[in-house]
């Protein structure tokens, strides 16, 4: 399959280029190849979700005495969970950086790595703090993948398909979510493992899973993008000829001709100073746009579903090994809203789409508090009422993703997504998990509604920004929605934007 090894390449040489890559990767139809970059680049949100649900669920359990480890659940939820996020935020920021300078599959390939090893260190924990360090480190490297992932992703994937793709992918996570959930079911039934011994193996079969997508990953190619900007030229033209020429194999029929070339001036990386004045400087709407999504998805997120098993055993009395199936249909409906609603993104518009998969997240979840507050829930209720809420909130939230890596320009792309991940993951994910930890361990009905009605206004904020900042940028080019900084103009028929 194309890409699947190629040559060393020389070193790099820049100089002034005119390419059609761009235009020749759009009108690509789906095919063998663009699957291959699904399964290689997305299924690690599969893992993320498998882990981090994983933890959330053993919480209860590891908090037990013969667990191992001398922990509370609340540092779990709490300490443990805020550690996750500064890890993913600092990563983000390193990885992000050296993505952009040294191309996706190198960092592709490092964070995936990284991700594995914390994550069997995670299952060899012998004290709090070791269990503390591992969550720092597997964040670390879960947070590079985002930038690198993500960058990659719109890169490869034709525009006519870009959203779709990118929310699927990204709500990918909550298969892992499921798996997860229904996974420490089996772990921590201690008539099958030993109270030491379930959750290690629940980390333990994460990293077998993870080595397997490693094996897949490594046939996925370079950015042909990231290429020609950085002095790469021969090589993008080499790549996109032969998954041309495998495409038009599998179709049966030639391509059309590409539609429009355009002119770079090729440079080997760009410095901090450029990359932040083009963000705020040249897109100041766009920027604002990206912080609000993240901010909004984040706190809503990383505040709440972190403590949906403590919900569940506090005020509903659901005993710790039985939280993993309610998990599971929440997971589900996460799931669900990325795969339906994804295409729509990509007729509809992201702007309408956008900012309504955000203000009705918001408004059902204020609806949710409101019935906690009143005392008529379940445990079987409450889960109804976040499945629904979490379908909207879940393809909203994967477009955070998708708007940060689509609206700026290609040399800034990986770097973009890590700041606005790491800002907005900051904001609500370090200081959510702290405080919502605390809210609902305290079994007061009112200071968990409090954190419903934080996320929840959040999430509406973030949709109102939406319906007024958000770029028309489905069906088309990235080098159309933000003009690359290298470009010679007039070779490019694009314009900044806000």
């Amino acid at each position: 399959m194309s890409g699947a090894s190629q040559p060393a390449a020389e070193p790099a040489s820049t100089g002034t280029v005119t390419t059609a890559v761009p235009a020749r990767l759009d009108r690509l139809p789906w095919s063998r190849w663009h699957w291959m970059i699904v399964i290689g680049l997305g299924t690690v949100w599969i893992l993320d979700g498998l882990e981090v649900t994983i933890v959330g669920n053993v919480a209860g359990r590891l908090a037990e005495e013969g667990s191992g480890l001398d922990i509370t659940a609340a540092q779990v939820t709490g300490t443990a969970a805020a550690l996750y996020v500064a890890g993913a935020c600092s990563g983000a920021l390193f990885f992000g950086w050296l993505t952009d300078r040294y191309g996706r599959k190198k960092l592709f390939m490092v964070t995936l790595a990284v991700y594995l090893a914390a994550t069997a260190l995670t299952a060899l924990s012998f004290e709090s703090w070791w269990f503390f360090l591992c969550r720092f480190l597997t964040g670390f490297g879960i947070g590079g993948e985002y930038a690198a992932i993500n960058s990659a992703i719109d890169e490869l994937i034709p525009s006519t398909y870009r959203g779709r793709v990118d929310l699927i992918i990204n709500g990918s996570y909550w298969l892992g979510a499921i798996g997860g959930a229904l996974l420490s079911i089996v772990m921590l039934d201690t008539d099958i493992f030993a109270l030491d011994v379930g959750w290690r193996l629940s980390f333990a079969l994460g990293v077998v899973l993870g080595l397997v997508i490693l094996l897949v990953r490594r046939h996925v190619p370079e950015s042909p993008r990231w290429q020609f900007i950085h002095g790469r030229g021969d090589d993008a033209e080499e790549l996109v000829s032969s998954v041309e020429r495998d495409i038009e194999r599998e179709h049966g029929r030639p391509l059309p001709p590409p539609q429009g070339e355009i002119t770079i001036h090729q440079r080997h990386s760009i410095g901090f100073g450029l990359i932040a004045k083009t963000v705020f400087g040249r897109y100041p709407r766009r920027a604002v746009l990206g912080l609000s999504l993240f901010i909004g998805q984040a706190f809503l997120y990383n505040a709440i579903t972190f403590g949906f098993g403590t919900i569940l055993t506090t005020f509903f009395d659901v005993p710790t090994g039985r939280t993993g199936y309610y998990f599971a249909v929440i997971a589900a409906g996460n799931f669900l809203g990325p795969l339906l609603l994804g295409k729509l993104f990509d007729t509809v518009g992201r702007r309408i789409m956008i900012s309504s998969t955000y203000i009705l997240s918001g408004v059902l979840l204020f609806g949710t508090a409101w019935l906690f507050d009143s005392g008529v829930l379940t445990a079987s209720t409450l889960t109804a009422c976040w499945c629904v809420v979490l379908f909207f909130a879940s393809a909203g939230a994967s477009s955070a993703y998708l708007t940060v890596s689509e609206v700026f320009p290609m040399e800034t792309r990986a770097m973009a997504i890590a700041f606005f991940y790491a800002i907005g993951t900051a904001a609500g994910g370090i200081s959510g998990p702290l405080i919502f930890a605390s809210l609902t361990e305290s079994g007061v009905p009112s200071e968990t509604v409090l954190a419903f009605q934080i996320g929840a206004g959040l999430m509406c904020a973030a949709g109102l920004v939406a319906a007024f900042l958000a770029v028309k940028a489905e069906r088309r080019s990235l080098e159309d929605i933000a003009e690359p900084l290298s470009v010679v103009h007039g070779t490019a028929d694009t314009k900044p934007s806000g």
